[in-house]
């Protein structure tokens, strides 16, 4: 049995001290992390960031347009990998904060109860999902957010379609792993699929 030291903390050794303890010894390392992502299918939370009028109807859709490290222009949605420990709330919490911002105000659903689980697939044909990267497991969720949204991380803006827009065919084949889908099941969820 081997026993693993902790990676060191970026920002402690930024500020001129010794290498210290990662404050969340869950996260992995590129090389665990692409170790793993070959064994194991991993764990992630989706969101389809909404604005909701005064009765609660879905009237926009949050869609992130990002870069991919090959240069390539997508769209997607807010999303990320569950560490060990950390409650599916609070990850759906830790995702949206990264990629929509602070003062983005997620609604957070009272009980974590998706409305879809997605099967990412490095393989394309199994599922209507892929990630060249892995196999995923993402439970997703409608998402309603009441501030403003500046993307950060490696989302560049965040378009707000209505539904309709949302749900278009040319917007689902802008979408990256088959997520133009995943859009439309979280519309249909929550009644707004034209």
């Amino acid at each position: 049995m081997s026993v693993r030291t902790p990676d060191p903390d970026p920002d402690w050794e930024s500020q001129g001290e010794p290498a210290a303890p990662p404050a969340n010894p869950a996260w992995l390392s590129d090389i665990e992390l692409e170790e793993v992502r070959q064994r194991l299918p991993l764990i992630y939370v989706e969101a389809v960031p909404v604005r909701v009028d005064g009765l609660g109807t879905v009237v926009e859709v949050g869609v992130l347009l990002r870069g991919t490290p090959t240069g390539e222009i997508t769209r997607t949605l807010v999303s990320g990998r569950v560490m060990y420990g950390e409650t599916l709330r609070d990850a759906l919490f830790r995702h949206l904060e990264k990629d929509l911002g602070p003062m983005a105000f997620p609604l957070l659903p009272a009980s974590p109860v998706p409305f879809a689980v997605a099967e990412y697939f490095p393989m394309p044909g199994i599922s209507q999902f892929t990630d060249d990267r892995q196999h995923a497991v993402s439970l997703a969720y409608v998402v309603p957010v009441t501030g403003t949204c500046e993307p950060r991380q490696d989302a560049l803006e965040v378009t707000w379609m209505t539904p309709e827009e949302a749900s278009a065919p040319e917007v689902a084949a802008e979408m990256e792993g088959g997520r133009g889908a995943l859009i439309r099941q979280a519309l249909a969820s929550v009644g707004r699929l034209p």
